[in-house]
């Protein structure tokens, strides 16, 4: 091929691929950020040229007149589209829910005993609050006491069973303090009694804080036991009695067998009379020796000594077991494998507590059924069911927020039978707040109303109250 033709084809080949380089519009320098920036207005495209310049004179692509004018806002840019950082990965836990803050409490109640040969309550209820309140005072006497002296505007009212409750009515002033009292009839020496008092609402219905206390008797100085000498225990006596009557029986068969053996002696000895030294013409034949039996002691001996040595074995036995039992400690609660903590049982207004909480169960009223719900404002109950509800005092004795749930506090009816706690019904007896919702936080306290459903007429025997599902919890006897 001549070079000529060579060269016009190789000029070809350059002036289409400026062509194609020339209908393409001019695009901008990509930006180095990762985020995405608003495309900038394309430029006009230069017409094709008729005529290549040869690659020689061919001028290198001009930059823009003003780079800045025609880039984007790069750092304006990339503020305003700024990503927001990732979220945490799945595989981490979510944090812990906070616990909710409890509301301001605006009564505080404190009860105390009197060191007294009866017994004796001093109450005090203050208002914390800015603003004067109406509040009703309950106190709950325990089983079978009755009250002497109530101090003014208190009244005596029965309670159901044995139970009697003290009510005040009272109207405290802003940053006010009322001292109230109670005496109850003298009862029989070393009974304790608790009476657990709360504050409610003017209605009565929703608490506001209760407290607790226990008077017991005067200690009386307890005489020293000092053990007996072992002279005078029974079980000493008892052996030594049959050791003794052994003795005397081995003594008396000792004693007949050698008498035994005297007489024989002496007959044999006397046998021959009075000439049995003079010699004879006809010899005397020889007598036969008797025959020796050997003597056993007499039945009534053997049987005497048995039976001594039997009622000293089982006088023994009796003694060291009533020993064993009496050193058993009844206090003692046993606790199952799978159980955390021990289980605590308890009456009325004593404060219980188990793994986590430290539960107090100050009263319970039962309504009639099928009004309890309409009176705490729920739902209406059914025709045979009524609503039971406690007032209940919970205390958060661990280092950490805990939570607990409603399924785990039941009520334990005649019979065996049990019911957890109406969720609707306690949540309208607590002014709509649900709670169980949130975790307690760390040493404090709440005083709430929980609400039992249960049916029948007869009353719940039992509460049983726990944090968690494998807490050994606490069990509250009704009265």
């Amino acid at each position: 091929m001549p070079a000529s033709t060579r060269h016009h084809r190789a000029l070809a080949v350059f002036v289409h691929c400026l062509g194609i380089l020339a209908a393409v519009p001019a695009l901008p320098a990509a930006a180095p950020e990762a985020a995405p920036a608003p495309r900038p207005p394309a430029a006009t495209p230069r017409p094709p040229a008729t005529t290549p310049p040869p690659p020689a004179a061919t001028p290198p692509p001009a930059a823009p007149a003003d780079p800045v004018a025609t880039r984007p806002p790069v750092a304006m840019v990339a503020r305003v589209a700024e990503p927001t950082p990732p979220s945490a990965p799945p595989a981490m836990a979510p944090p812990t829910r906070a616990p909710a803050s409890a509301p301001p409490q605006q009564v505080t109640v404190a009860v105390a005993t009197e060191s007294s040969p009866a017994p004796r309550y001093r109450i005090q209820v203050r208002n914390v609050s800015n603003a004067p309140l109406d509040t009703t005072v309950r106190q709950e006497l325990p089983p079978g006491s009755s009250p002497t002296a109530i101090s003014g505007g208190g009244r005596s009212t029965p309670a159901g069973g044995s139970t009697t409750e003290v009510t005040w009515r009272l109207r405290l002033p802003a940053r006010s303090t009322a001292t109230l009292g109670t005496a109850l009839a003298a009862t029989a020496p070393g009974r304790p009694l608790t009476a657990p008092t709360c504050a409610f609402t003017s209605d009565g219905s929703r608490p506001y804080d209760c407290a607790t206390a226990t008077w017991q008797a005067a200690a009386t100085p307890v005489a020293k036991v000092t053990e007996a000498p072992p002279w005078r225990r029974y079980p000493v006596l008892l052996a030594g009695l049959a050791v003794l009557l052994l003795i005397s029986a081995v003594l008396v068969w000792v004693w007949r067998r050698r008498r035994g053996r005297r007489v024989t002696a002496a007959a044999l000895s006397t046998g021959g009379g009075a000439g049995a030294d003079r010699g004879t013409i006809y010899p005397r034949p020889a007598a036969p020796s008797p025959v020796r039996r050997r003597r056993a002691p007499p039945v009534w001996t053997l049987v005497g000594a048995a039976v001594v040595v039997l009622a000293g074995v089982v006088g023994t036995a009796g003694w060291t077991a009533t020993r064993q039992v009496a050193s058993i400690d009844t206090q003692k609660q046993p606790t199952s494998g799978a159980w955390m903590g021990t289980g605590v049982t308890g009456p009325v207004g004593v404060p219980l507590r188990e793994s986590a909480f430290e539960f107090t169960v100050y009263r319970m009223v039962c309504g009639a059924p099928g009004v309890a719900g309409i009176a705490n404002g729920g739902s209406a109950a059914p025709a045979n069911s009524r609503r039971c509800q406690a007032t209940v005092g919970v205390r958060n004795v661990t280092g950490d927020h805990q939570p607990w749930h409603s399924q785990l506090q039941r009520a334990y009816l005649p019979g065996g039978r049990w019911v957890s706690t109406d969720e609707s019904a306690t949540r309208a007896a607590n002014l709509g707040r649900d709670v169980f919702a949130d975790p307690m936080a760390a040493g404090t306290r709440v005083v709430l109303p929980l609400v039992f459903t249960v049916d029948g007429r007869d009353p719940p025997q039992q509460l049983e109250l726990r944090s968690g599902v494998f807490s050994a919890g606490v069990r509250v006897h009704m009265p």
